[in-house]
């Protein structure tokens, strides 16, 4: 297992659940994780854990291969993490997001994030960008 380099972090958005690079790397870029959920410390736990296990869900591709940040998108994942922001109706072209710095634990092998460190912001829409037939 390496070291991370640079911070960790998580950011939620409406669609996604997103961790750097360096979540990954701390994690030891498993295929599986647990989202682990503290509803009275309102924090949350990334640990690895294998395909069989009870609420696994798809992480990281093998080092070498993951190149950017891992983006879950399964629905229980994400009504789970999303009733603890509260994120505005963004403008036209825009996301807006909450972000959080995590914290990385070796002995037990988990990342922690805490809803209390969350800051908001707004970034620009990813993806192709609709023709002007498309939005009429």
């Amino acid at each position: 297992m390496t070291a991370p380099r640079g911070k960790l972090s998580m950011l939620v958005t409406k669609d996604v659940v997103r961790f750097n690079k360096a979540t990954a790397i701390a994690l030891g870029y498993p295929a599986y994780v647990k989202v682990l959920i503290n509803d009275k410390t309102k924090q949350f736990a990334v640990k690895p854990c294998k395909q069989s296990d009870a609420n696994a869900v798809k992480f990281s591709k093998p080092e070498g291969k993951q190149t950017a940040s891992v983006n879950i998108k399964d629905v229980m994942v994400l009504d789970s993490v999303l009733k603890y922001f509260k994120l505005d109706e963004p403008q036209d072209g825009q996301v807006t997001f909450q972000s959080m710095q995590g914290t990385f634990y070796p002995e037990e092998r988990v990342a922690m994030f805490s809803v209390a460190d969350a800051k908001a912001g707004v970034m620009k829409k990813r993806g192709r960008k609709k023709s002007e037939s498309e939005e009429a």
